[in-house]
């Protein structure tokens, strides 16, 4: 890949080693998919895990798109 531009690589590429992103993989209304949260209750749709072809051309399940979910802490029982 070539990259021209005036501002230097360092700051384009600042931080770029340090970024982990956090995904999770959940069930929206029977669509298996992969989000990044974004804070408390919004999440940022990474991409989906379907083989129905009329997911994908569902604009609500676009890559990038900002969903809303709550998140489930699922407890764990221990004896």
């Amino acid at each position: 890949m070539i990259h021209y531009s005036v501002i230097p690589m360092d700051v384009i590429f600042e931080g770029m080693d340090t970024y982990e992103p956090k995904f999770i993989e959940i069930d929206q209304g029977g669509v298996k998919m992969q989000i990044e949260p974004i804070s408390g209750f919004q999440a940022r749709i990474v991409r989906l895990f379907s083989s129905n072809p009329q997911d994908y051309l569902n604009n609500q399940y676009a890559p990038g798109t900002i969903i809303s979910y709550s998140p489930v802490v699922e407890a764990a029982l221990t004896f």
